[in-house]
């Protein structure tokens, strides 16, 4: 095992040693004639940029500056084409919604249209009456008077066949008092005198 003072030991000899560098840089930062060196190698440096800026423009190649300038100009125009692909990706959306509405309004057209058809259907039927098919047509009531003492005889009940001739006469004076605008009205035989 390593001993516990050789920790102690590297820290204390790892300040002292930040501490001397430190100190030896803050003096050569002060001292006149480095700090006159070190601008000096700034300024050389500036100088070497320009003139390479010259010779690079001279030979219509791109700078450094100009590839930098470039670079951000393409981050913008991208970061403007996302948001724009956003706007239209939002648009499709809003486009696909009315679409569904357009669809909606197709049907719709279609029920008004079966709507109105059957309006004219239900003006027509209105227009004049139709002829009722053969199994809803009344029964005229000298009819029922000859088919009811038949039915009696068949084995039927004499009270059934009361109530079907007292049933079939109320129709027949009902339809007589109406003016005989009954449908059962035609089929009537007429009065004797």
């Amino acid at each position: 095992m390593a001993d516990p003072t050789e920790g102690g030991l590297r820290e204390r000899l790892a300040r002292q040693g930040e501490d001397a560098l430190g100190k030896l840089a803050q003096d050569l930062l002060e001292n006149p004639l480095v700090n006159s060196a070190i601008s000096r190698a700034f300024d050389a440096r500036e100088r070497a940029v320009q003139a390479q800026e010259a010779a690079l423009g001279a030979l219509n190649l791109p700078s450094a500056a100009d590839v930098e300038r470039l670079t951000r100009r393409l981050r913008s125009v991208s970061q403007r084409m996302e948001g724009i692909e956003e706007a239209v990706d939002r648009l499709d959306q809003r486009l696909a919604a009315v679409a569904t509405t357009a669809g909606l309004d197709e049907r719709l057209t279609a029920i008004e249209n079966q709507l109105g058809t059957l309006v004219m259907e239900l003006s027509q039927l209105s227009d004049g009456p139709q002829p009722l098919p053969r199994e809803q047509e009344r029964l005229a009531v000298d009819e029922a008077t000859k088919s009811a003492p038949a039915r009696s005889r068949s084995g039927g009940s004499t009270r059934s066949s009361r109530s079907s001739r007292s049933a079939a006469s109320s129709r027949s004076t009902s339809s007589a008092g109406s003016g005989g605008s009954g449908r059962g009205a035609s089929k009537r035989a007429p009065k004797k005198r």
